[in-house]
């Protein structure tokens, strides 16, 4: 067995890393300060020195042969395992950890941020860099650690933990409250529902939980984030359905008044992040803080 050539060098794999992932050479030479004929090069030498071929061409587009989309999702985890064991020695040596965490955009910012100071407070040096994002992470394909997201259960290949429940406030407006009174269940079904995005069968949990046939729902406009739900309700555009923790301080103000209890959500908030990051020093001092302020 040739181990040489089972060993590609590192220029060869970033540059092919970087064209899959984009599918793409002149964004991956954008990415790499490369230019386009230098990353085209690197992966033909790629190529010749596997004996595979990993793209074909389709007019002026690259596109991953399908040994090439194996190829790369087994690359992109051991470069990622690479970077991860990198960056643990670097914070091992200089005594400083950094963190790059994705995080729902109003979670991040009505939850997490208000408490933050109290992680730098204890753990000086360290750095958390905050992205928001409303998707799921490919944790193989970006640069991210770790992420706190809503979910049910865990996901095969992550580890997660479990932060809270999610329970979800009816929320109205000063205005819609003191037009509708102190509304129950159905009188709150006839209004103008509005939901979230990323949690479309919200309104249809409710419904259920309170024996309402869904036929009766009206469903309103629906908003990407929660923070615009928020402030469309304030506007008295219609009703909100959130999780409360992400309102506690407008439902305290008076900014929003809350109709009838909280209601369990099927979903919870997670930390969640791949195994080989589990012994970054930031992440762990990160987790420990997080679990300890619930």
């Amino acid at each position: 067995m040739n181990y040489r050539r089972l060993t590609p060098s590192m220029s060869l794999l970033l540059a092919f890393e970087a064209a899959a992932r984009h599918e793409s050479y002149t964004r991956a030479a954008q990415e790499l300060s490369l230019t386009q004929s230098a990353v085209s090069r690197q992966v033909q030498a790629l190529e010749q020195q596997l004996g595979l071929t990993l793209f074909r061409r389709e007019g002026r587009k690259v596109l991953l042969t399908d040994v090439g989309r194996l190829y790369q999702r087994e690359l992109s985890e051991a470069l990622g395992r690479i970077r991860s064991a990198t960056l643990q020695a670097l914070a091992f040596q200089s005594g400083v950890g950094t963190l790059r965490l994705a995080t729902l955009p109003t979670f991040g910012s009505k939850w997490l941020l208000p408490r933050l100071h109290g992680f730098y407070r204890d753990h000086p040096g360290m750095l958390i860099h905050i992205h928001s994002r409303i998707e799921a992470i490919d944790f193989a394909a970006s640069e991210i650690d770790a992420a706190i997201g809503v979910g049910i259960g865990q996901v095969p290949g992550l580890i997660s933990h479990r932060l809270h429940a999610e329970e979800l406030v009816v929320i109205l407006s000063p205005a819609d409250a003191m037009r509708l009174g102190q509304p129950g269940p159905e009188q709150i079904g006839r209004q103008a529902l509005l939901s979230v995005a990323s949690n479309p069968h919200a309104w249809a949990e409710w419904f259920s939980h309170h024996g309402l046939p869904h036929r009766a729902m009206r469903l309103g406009p629906s908003f990407e984030l929660t923070s615009h739900l928020v402030q469309a309700v304030r506007a008295g555009i219609g009703i909100g359905l959130v999780p409360r923790v992400l309102v506690e301080e407008e439902l305290t103000k008076g900014e929003l008044i809350s109709a009838g209890p909280p209601v369990a959500s099927a979903r919870s908030y997670y930390l969640r992040y791949p195994e080989r990051n589990e012994s970054l020093p930031s992440l762990r001092a990160f987790r420990q803080w997080l679990l300890g302020q619930l």
